[in-house]
């Protein structure tokens, strides 16, 4: 293998695949990145089994082939140069040699045939969005994923697409965000399914504000493939998380007998000063509905006390609702709107956050001391 390539080529490419590697791994060629070479590009894929990304950048190849290097070393290597134009050849023992201006370095390698290969997907299983719209979409939920182990199928995002909608779900048991928007779908390309945390969080990283992704999805696996318009190409691909998610409807609560508007970004300054004097065991928010007024009050025997009024518009009889501050922070950073509504039962439902648009946050109420 043999090749010519731009330096922020190579970073882009290098650096859209190698969070993947486990630093932690038993296998040597888990640390590796493959690298092949054909036409007038080259593709960086590296996997830790569960989640692989690949990402095609431009070269100029003179002789196509294929070989695996330590990603950590080459990043480190590559980020380091100085001149703009890097040589990368590969000798039949898997040595790759690289130049730069007047540096040389040589990188022993595994031959690419022991990297596990990709999957395949059938191809009537895909649905085509815009990669800002499912950023969006992952950015309003994301943050509500559990991160406890013993309850495997919330550690990831389930995704239905069902009667032209695409509906992402995430869960802990304490809160639960959901949002849809509506897509194409052919017959084919109905199902459900639950994509884990780190394959997420990748997306998170990787969707741009432009171009379009095409989900496919199988039995037990998932890609996302972006295109963007630099001209280079990723391809995410992910094991699913098997298991049922639960009926995430039945939480969703009746009729609210109070629907409040609130200024987004003021309920949220507000929460976030009232969630500094807050502690592991006192760790709760008390929201107090008034005529006109929302008081916030936030109280812990160890540290002290904090207290605000925000004017909001409600006319109702005096309510109060206790939350953990973090929980009603997350969806109010997520969220671009200036203005939320919350919708209220009684103190011991859970409250429910909207904004004028497809989504929705249900939030379990804390005992008030």
């Amino acid at each position: 293998m043999n090749l010519t390539i731009a330096k922020d080529q190579i970073i882009a490419g290098l650096q859209a695949v190698q969070n993947v590697v486990s630093t932690r791994t038993t296998l040597p060629i888990l640390s590796n990145v493959l690298l092949r070479a054909e036409g007038n590009h080259v593709e960086f894929t590296a996997t830790d089994l569960d989640v692989t990304v690949a990402c095609k950048v431009e070269a100029k190849v003179t002789k196509p082939g294929a070989t695996t290097v330590p990603v950590k070393k080459l990043f480190g290597i590559i980020r380091e140069l100085n001149s703009g134009e890097i040589e990368i050849e590969t000798d039949e023992k898997n040595v790759t040699s690289i130049r730069s201006g007047s540096s040389y370095f040589k990188i022993h390698g595994l031959a690419a045939d022991e990297f596990p290969p990709l999957p395949k997907f059938k191809d009537d299983k895909k649905v085509s969005l815009q990669q800002e719209t499912v950023r969006k979409m992952l950015k309003k939920t994301s943050f509500a994923v559990s991160t406890d182990e013993s309850r495997y199928v919330l550690n990831g995002i389930f995704i239905s697409l069902k009667e032209g909608k695409m509906t992402l779900v995430a869960t802990d048991g304490r809160r639960l965000a959901l949002v849809d928007e509506e897509v194409e779908l052919s017959e084919n390309s109905t199902g459900e399914f639950i994509v884990p945390a780190k394959a997420v969080n990748e997306l998170n990283r990787l969707l741009q504000d432009k171009g379009e992704v095409e989900l496919k999805f199988g039995e037990n696996q998932s890609s996302f493939a972006l295109k963007t318009e630099s001209g280079f190409s990723v391809l995410l691909i992910t094991k699913l998380i098997e298991g049922n998610y639960p009926n995430y409807r039945q939480v969703i609560p009746g009729e609210a007998k109070e629907r409040i508007p609130i200024n987004r970004e003021e309920l949220l300054q507000a929460l976030r000063r009232a969630e500094i004097m807050t502690s592991e065991k006192a760790n709760s928010v008390k929201m107090t509905f008034g005529k006109n007024t929302l008081a916030i009050t936030a109280n812990s025997p160890e540290v002290g006390e904090a207290r605000e009024t925000l004017a909001v518009n409600y006319k109702g009889a005096e309510l109060a609702i206790a939350f953990n501050p973090r929980y009603l922070i997350d969806p109010l950073a997520a969220l671009s709107e200036d203005e939320v509504f919350i919708e209220l039962i009684d103190e011991l439902s859970p409250g429910v956050l909207k904004i004028n648009g497809p989504f929705l946050y249900v939030v379990m109420p804390m005992r008030l001391s």
